[in-house]
């Protein structure tokens, strides 16, 4: 049964740093990629990054909103299933729920359409404020 568990969320003020782990479990990691999500309050959910599978020429990272680049830095360790997502100089407007998600599709992966992700994890709450 696939299985995803979002963890590391928390109240920090703007400027700060917070990461972010998703533990992924009842599936191949290597096929997989694995895109992060957030939603705000009365907004749609919307999609951060997306970090390749272990397989062929494409593998790290492959996407990032034009929001957060050159802010968050998304990982992956092979070894524990874990994918993180490193957020520094955090905004306000970062405040959101965080999810993340597997696909087997590429291009998924590269639109970040939520709708062509099925399993989601329960979230992780972020609330930059100062």
């Amino acid at each position: 049964q696939l299985q995803l568990v979002e963890s590391g969320g928390g109240l920090v003020q703007p400027g700060g740093s917070l990461r972010l782990s998703c533990a992924a479990s009842g599936f191949t990691s290597d096929y997989y990629y694995v895109a992060w999500f957030r939603q705000a309050p009365g907004k749609e959910r919307e999609g951060v990054s997306c970090i390749g599978n272990n397989q062929g020429t494409i593998k790290g990272t492959i996407k990032y909103a034009d929001s957060v680049k050159g802010r968050f830095t998304v990982s992956r360790d092979w070894s524990t299933n874990t994918v993180y997502l490193q957020m520094n100089s955090l905004k306000p407007e970062d405040t959101a729920v965080y999810y993340c998600a597997p696909t087997g599709n590429y291009l998924s992966c590269i639109s970040l359409v939520p709708d062509d992700f099925a399993s989601w994890g329960q979230g992780t709450q972020v609330t930059v404020s100062s």
